[in-house]
């Protein structure tokens, strides 16, 4: 019990020195930015600001005060529950990540799941199939995707599906002109399904790659010798014995991408005009805004951290050898990445 406490508390505090030189790495970037948040809130309309006004937007947002006295009382807020209110959107920021967020995370899900299913699937098929014609087909489209640009390969699906093929809306998470109230769910993954492929496509080459080597060598190891030996089929050998021996390190990387998942869902919500956390990452960047750019920083990082244990949780379900170790041992996480 105590030595579980006491990586609880070790990876606690990681995860609040990561927070914090994530947040001093974030805000110095934003204020040696050559970017004007007066200019970015007001829009095209700078040229009718005069002088006096612009001093009072500076005074209202707490503009024209020193970058350390700003960080210091955006802390004070984030200590009291308050992430302040967003320059672009003009609402909490809490409220617009908490709309954005439910978004995002639908579509990641979404994305995550099939990047999964397939990426296993296809590095199983690949890897029993070693030297064939689909494991060929198999690796040429992983090399193919792992080397395309995130951006081009979604702008890319979005010329052919939604502008020559008209399969799928051009963008947005929701029809326009249609009220709130009267979306329905099928229109909301009517507009989900072109990004959540495209997102997909992006994770499944390293699941895909990775399953066809640990089977290749799986196939060659001493049990599937054995239960070669005893007689079983090559279609048992597959479906009972290599997928049980594969799982863990291709679960380990699957909730591994979540960093990558989070960073691809970034570009691809751009491109789509997906009106995710990601798209209003880079709006916040782009303007200045500080409170919402922090904000997103933080749940982005969350987010991740949440991934890793996840993944570590996942160890102690799919590997009993694991589950014998004592809790808390050193040699847990160590074993099970070593698989």
């Amino acid at each position: 019990m105590r030595s579980a406490l006491l990586v609880f508390m070790g990876r606690a505090l990681r995860l609040l020195m990561l927070l914090l030189a994530l947040v001093l790495f974030s805000f110095w970037l934003v204020s040696r930015s050559p970017i004007d948040p007066v200019q970015a809130y007001v829009g095209a309309e700078m040229n009718l600001v005069s002088p006096e006004q612009r001093q009072q937007i500076e005074e209202y947002w707490g503009l024209n005060d020193p970058a350390p006295v700003r960080l210091a009382r955006w802390f004070s807020a984030i200590l009291r529950g308050d992430f302040g209110t967003s320059m672009v959107y003009r609402r909490p920021v809490l409220s617009v990540i908490r709309e954005r967020f439910l978004n995002s995370l639908l579509l990641m899900i979404t994305a995550w799941a099939l990047s999964g299913i397939i990426g296993f699937a296809s590095g199983l098929l690949s890897g029993a199939r070693a030297g064939g014609m689909v494991d060929r087909a198999v690796r040429w489209y992983c090399y193919a995707i792992a080397s395309t640009p995130a951006f081009w390969l979604a702008m890319l699906m979005l010329i052919v599906f939604s502008v020559w093929l008209r399969l799928t809306p051009v963008g947005l998470a929701v029809p326009i002109g249609v009220e709130s109230s009267k979306v329905s769910i099928l229109d909301r993954l009517h507009h989900l399904v072109l990004p959540a492929v495209t997102l997909s496509m992006l994770g499944v080459a390293n699941i895909a790659l990775f399953t066809r080597q640990k089977v290749v060598e799986s196939l060659s190891s001493e049990y599937v010798l054995y239960a070669r030996a005893k007689g079983e089929s090559e279609r048992s050998i597959l479906l009972r014995h290599v997928p049980r021996n594969v799982a863990l390190p291709a679960v380990s990387l699957l909730f591994a991408s979540f960093s990558e998942l989070f960073g691809g869902s970034v570009l691809v919500e751009t491109v789509f005009t997906y009106p995710g956390l990601g798209q209003a990452t880079v709006q916040s960047a782009l303007r200045g805004d500080v409170p919402l750019l922090l904000g997103t920083v933080i749940f982005g990082a969350l987010f991740v951290f949440a991934g890793n244990l996840l993944a570590d949780a996942a160890y102690l379900l799919i590997d009993p050898r694991i589950r014998s170790l004592r809790p808390g041992s050193s040699k847990e996480l160590s074993y099970a990445r070593a698989e």
